[in-house]
């Protein structure tokens, strides 16, 4: 009995292992992986963007019209890409990346965002991108994207 429970100690030890104090390594590659994300969106090269999600990523916003009534939708990663590539290149555009908050449990990872978006070196919109990551075997790709968006309390006046 005594060798049974020393077992299930080790085992509850080595399971919540990485639970709250996950290696700094997972935090940087999490990081890396939307930081390269962006580097494609900016660069409008839909083979780098493509490589960071799964096939199957899920991609939705949230924001508020002008009468205040919550919107809320759903997009194809598809049609982000294409949105994106189809950008003039008389259109400058930058989504400056502005605060990271990043928790990892084992094989699972969520990065909260913030953001300011500019077009032509005007301010646009802000918001945050909240992150959701898979570690596949040692690759960490993007499962899931939300974001907000607004103009009110963006920019310090």
């Amino acid at each position: 009995m005594k060798y049974v429970t020393l077992f299930l100690l080790l085992l509850v030890f080595n399971v919540n292992a990485q639970g709250p104090n996950p290696p700094e390594e997972d935090k940087l590659a999490v990081k890396q992986v939307i930081v390269d994300f962006f580097d494609g969106f900016h660069k409008q090269d839909s083979i780098a963007m493509s490589s960071l999600v799964t096939d199957n990523v899920v991609l939705q916003t949230t924001a508020r019209n002008k009468k205040g009534e919550t919107l809320f939708k759903t997009e194809k990663f598809e049609k982000l890409i294409t949105s994106i590539t189809s950008i003039p290149d008389s259109i400058a555009f930058e989504e400056k990346l502005t605060s990271w908050s990043i928790q990892v449990d084992r094989t699972m990872a969520n990065a909260w965002v913030g953001y300011e978006f500019w077009i032509n070196e005007k301010f646009s919109h802000c918001g945050i991108n909240s992150f959701q990551l898979i570690n596949f075997d040692g690759e960490w790709k993007i499962i899931y994207l939300i974001d907000t968006r607004g103009k009110a309390g963006c920019l310090e006046e």
